[in-house]
């Protein structure tokens, strides 16, 4: 790579990072995006300040023709937009060349969500004689209690528990911090996984932090992962299981137990609540059942109020 795009990428991450509190993932991410879009530019022999939107056009076509899905693409494109939205702010260039630039249209994607009965099948198929037991059981009741991000649940520290007032404090994306309630199910599990904590011989600087491996060092997302995915297929749930799974699977709940999409929303951390819509599944039988109850036209009148009408 070129120095000076190598020098213009360096201080795009340095502006999310400074300006935007962009965390480490996020980071990682755009950086990808960023590479690929400069290798493009390199071979098609273009400078990176007098990008066209023809240029970004032909780049995502290429991304089609080599096979990467919508949702990808979309996502890669969202860090170009960024990246050229720098470039503008900080008198790179005059105009932005990615402003009209259009992405490809996403067919709607409803996550998968478990049930209440489903989470219990999950920690149930725990084996609680294994030294990780308890604390894959309080991994997976926090997900589904809290409804946190697995970066959240990877970071989250001792310090940031509190017990008496039942919530835990979480620093979401970028750096902004909400305030998340705690069940009692959620807090009988962690003391359950404390005693084995407590044994470990824990790695200097990793005090803090809440979920620990056995070498006593924070867990990473694709611990996390591979966890959830062993602990369903034991308990037969032929669902695709992550993390994000559970994250839905609270949200869904507290929407069909008639909680406030902007209650949800808060307690998710979303910036938007178009995020928190697009989130939400019901069944399509609570929506029938709602229609039924409450829709004028499904409504049965008694036969005498009709006569006086």
């Amino acid at each position: 790579m070129p120095k000076q795009t190598e020098i213009l990428k360096s201080k795009f991450l340095r502006y999310l990072k400074l300006q935007r509190g962009a965390n480490v993932n996020t980071l990682d991410a755009y950086g990808r995006d960023v590479d690929k879009l400069l290798a493009y530019l390199s071979q098609e022999g273009r400078n990176v300040t007098e990008t066209q939107l023809e240029d970004l056009q032909n780049f995502a076509a290429g991304l089609h023709d080599i096979g990467v899905g919508p949702r990808s693409q979309c996502r890669i494109l969202s860090g170009v937009r960024a990246f050229f939205r720098f470039m503008v702010t900080d008198g790179y260039m005059e105009q932005d060349p990615s402003e009209l630039l259009e992405s490809p249209i996403l067919g709607e994607h409803l996550p998968e969500y478990l049930t209440i009965e489903e989470v219990d099948s999950l920690k149930s198929s725990i084996d609680l004689s294994k030294p990780e037991g308890h604390r894959n059981r309080a991994i997976i009741e926090v997900l589904f209690s809290c409804g946190l991000r697995v970066s959240e649940l990877v970071t989250l520290r001792c310090s940031q528990l509190y017990r008496e007032e039942r919530f835990v404090r979480i620093m979401g994306k970028g750096a902004k911090e909400r305030l998340v309630p705690i069940s009692d199910i959620a807090l009988r599990e962690i003391d359950n996984y404390l005693p084995w904590r407590n044994e470990l011989k824990i790695k200097p600087g990793e005090e803090d932090f809440l979920f620990l491996n056995r070498r006593g060092a924070h867990l990473t997302r694709t611990m996390v992962l591979i966890m959830l995915k062993q602990q369903a297929e034991l308990a037969g749930i032929g669902k695709t299981i992550s993390p994000h799974t559970l994250r839905h699977s609270f949200a869904t709940a507290l929407l069909e137990g008639g909680a406030d999409l902007r209650v949800i929303q808060a307690l998710l951390g979303h910036e938007s609540i178009g995020t928190t819509e697009i989130y939400i599944h019901l069944s399509n039988q609570a929506l029938r059942q709602a229609i039924l109850e409450h829709h004028p036209r499904n409504i049965t009148y008694p036969t005498a109020s009709l006569k006086n009408t």
